[in-house]
This record gives C-alpha cells, structure tokens and sequence, in this order.
C-alpha cells in the first residue's frame, strides 16, 4: 500500500461531493435579473448534475490510481425491480 493509498480515504471524497450536491441544491437564488439569473440557475443545474454523477460513483484506489465507477444507465422503477406486473384494480 502506497503512501497516498494510506492517507487518501476514497469513500470521505465521494462523501464529500454528496454535500456539494446537496448544498448546490439548497443555495439561495441571488438577488439578480434577467440573462443573468438564468446564467445562475443554469450552472447550479449543471453543478448538481457534476457533484451528484461523482457523488454517486463507487471509488478505488489501487497502485495510486483513483477509479471512479459511475453506473450512469437509468434505474428501473419500482414494478420493473421487483418483476411486478400493473394489475386493474379489483373489482
């Protein structure tokens, strides 16, 4: 084990990035108007977007490199995951 693998903590980065894309969802609309407020709302849009991918990724950290897995496939809902077919309601 190298000496980054020893002091690096993977699962603290990924972590770390959640709270960025919670704080990126919670921040306050700035007091401005027109093309610039959309230009804001804009990039906090593609901020959440970044902070959340790498936020959700799965990380390894082997020979000092970092791998960061992100499965970006749609997830199933809920009757798709459990093999549920929609039914009509009874009668």
């Amino acid at each position: 084990m190298s000496v980054i693998e020893a002091e690096f903590d993977v699962d603290a980065m990924l972590q770390r990035f959640k709270a960025r894309a919670r704080a990126v969802r919670q921040r306050a609309m700035p007091p401005v108007e027109g093309p610039d407020r959309k230009r804001f709302a804009d990039q906090a849009r593609i901020d959440y977007q970044d902070y959340a991918i790498v936020g959700d990724a799965t990380g390894r950290l082997h020979d000092g490199v970092l791998t960061l897995t992100v499965d970006l496939r749609p997830r199933p809902d809920a009757s798709q995951a459990t093999g549920a077919e929609e039914s009509e309601p009874a009668p």
